[in-house]
């Protein structure tokens, strides 16, 4: 399988996204939904893709895995939160994402999440998933059939 460099990887896009968010925000919020509870959701939301985010990393140091997409792929994790999310950092940051545009209650500010999502499907799951196949061809079908690749 050829390989494509990529220079911006998902943190990156992350980043980006939430600097969309407060950039919409200020000058194109479009409609408002800014409450106490809206601020207390998107916080729970946030906080919540943060942890999803580091409970994962945690078993990929733990497998001894690298978390740089394309890089060093050395074990099949399967385990913990990816027993029910074959992406959970990616689900982690779409949390975030969501979190913030919650937080600062601007609808335009709702669709870096969902770029972030297509972005993140496109350029760095399919081409994931496609080299796993091939790393692992018995065992990545099969945990492919059990997990669902978002949630």
């Amino acid at each position: 399988m050829a390989r494509v460099k990529r220079f911006i990887y998902p943190p990156m896009w992350l980043a980006f996204g939430i600097i969309a968010q407060f950039v919409c925000n200020e000058y194109y919020p479009g409609w408002r939904f800014t409450s106490q509870a809206g601020q207390l959701l998107g916080s729970g939301i946030l906080l919540l893709g943060l942890v999803l985010l580091v409970f994962a990393g945690g078993l990929f140091k733990q497998a001894d895995t690298d978390m740089v997409p394309f890089k060093d792929v050395s074990a099949l994790v399967t385990s913990g939160v990816y027993r029910f999310t074959r992406n959970p950092m990616y689900l982690g940051m779409a949390m975030i994402l969501l979190g913030c545009a919650v937080i600062v209650g601007a609808a335009t500010a709702l669709l870096a999440p969902v770029l972030f999502v297509v972005i993140i499907q496109y350029r760095f799951i399919l081409p994931e998933e496609q080299m796993l196949r091939e790393l692992f061809p018995r065992e990545f079908p099969e945990y492919c059939s059990r997990v669902r690749r978002w949630i």
